[in-house]
C-alpha cells in the first residue's frame, strides 16, 4: 500500500499538469483569435484564462487556499463552459453538455456553502445545528446558480451570445414560434443546480450528525490542513 501522502502528492501533480495543458490551451485560442480577427471568440478564451487564475488570486488576495480538487473543478468547470461550451459550440453539439455541467456545478456550490458555514462555526462566529448547516449551503448553492443565470441573460442581452439558447428562435417564413426556451432553459438549469445542491446538502448534513469518513471529510481536513491562520479564534 503506498502512503497516503505520497498518493495525494501525485494526484496533486496530476492536477497541476492538467491546469498548465488547460491554460496552454486557452493561450493558444487567443492567439489564434487574434490572427482570425475572431473578437468573440478572443473575448471568450480570454477571459477564461483570466478566470482559470482566481484560485490563486484568492491565495494571494485573501490568503485562502482552495483544496486541490476544487482548485481542479473550478477551472476545469470555467473551461468546459466558455471555452467547450461557447466557443467550441459544446452546447450545440452535444445535448447533455449544459445538463451535466449545472448538475455538478450545484454539488461544487452546495460544498462551498458547507465550507464557508463550517469556516464560521470553527472560528467561533456562528454555531447552530447540523440541519441549519444543510439549509445555508443549499441556499447559497442557488444564489450562485441565480446568479450563473443573470449573467447568461445579460451577455444575451449586451454580448449578442445565445447562452440561454433563445436566439433566433422565430425563422422568416416559420409557423410556429416557440418564445419561451429561454425561460425553459433557465428553469431547467435552475432545477439541476437544486438537485445538485440538494444532494451535497444531505452528504453535509449526514457527515455533520455520523462523522463517516467521506469525500465532504476531506474536503474540509484538507481546507483546514491548509488555511490554519483562519482558525485561529
Amino acid at each position: 500500500m503506498f502512503p497516503k501522502k505520497y498518493i495525494v502528492k501525485v494526484i496533486a501533480n496530476r492536477n497541476r499538469i492538467a491546469i498548465g495543458a488547460i491554460r496552454l490551451i486557452l493561450f493558444a485560442e487567443v492567439l489564434a483569435s487574434i490572427y482570425e480577427f475572431n473578437w468573440m471568440a478572443l473575448f471568450i478564451s480570454f477571459l477564461a484564462l483570466v478566470l482559470s487564475f482566481s484560485p490563486e488570486f484568492f491565495r494571494r488576495r485573501y490568503q485562502i487556499v482552495l483544496p486541490t480538487f476544487f482548485q481542479f473543478f473550478i477551472i476545469v468547470f470555467i473551461f468546459a463552459t466558455l471555452f467547450l461550451g461557447e466557443s467550441q459550440s459544446f452546447y450545440y453539439k452535444y445535448w447533455w453538455w449544459d445538463s451535466l455541467l449545472h448538475l455538478f456545478s450545484g454539488v461544487a456550490l452546495g460544498f462551498t456553502g458547507f465550507l464557508i458555514v463550517h469556516l464560521l462555526h470553527k472560528t467561533g462566529g456562528f454555531n447552530a445545528r447540523p440541519v441549519l448547516f444543510a439549509v445555508l449551503a443549499f441556499c447559497f448553492a442557488l444564489a450562485a446558480g441565480t446568479l450563473w443565470e443573470i449573467f447568461e441573460y445579460f451577455s444575451d442581452r449586451f454580448l449578442s451570445l445565445n447562452m440561454q439558447k433563445a436566439k433566433n428562435l422565430c425563422e422568416i417564413g416559420a409557423t410556429y414560434c416557440d418564445t419561451h426556451l429561454g425561460v425553459v432553459d433557465t428553469m431547467r438549469d435552475l432545477i439541476l443546480d437544486t438537485i445538485g445542491a440538494l444532494y451535497a446538502s444531505v452528504v453535509g448534513y449526514l457527515y455533520l450528525i455520523r462523522k463517516t469518513p467521506s469525500f465532504f471529510e476531506r474536503l474540509l481536513s484538507e481546507f483546514e490542513d491548509k488555511n490554519k491562520h483562519l482558525f485561529i479564534k
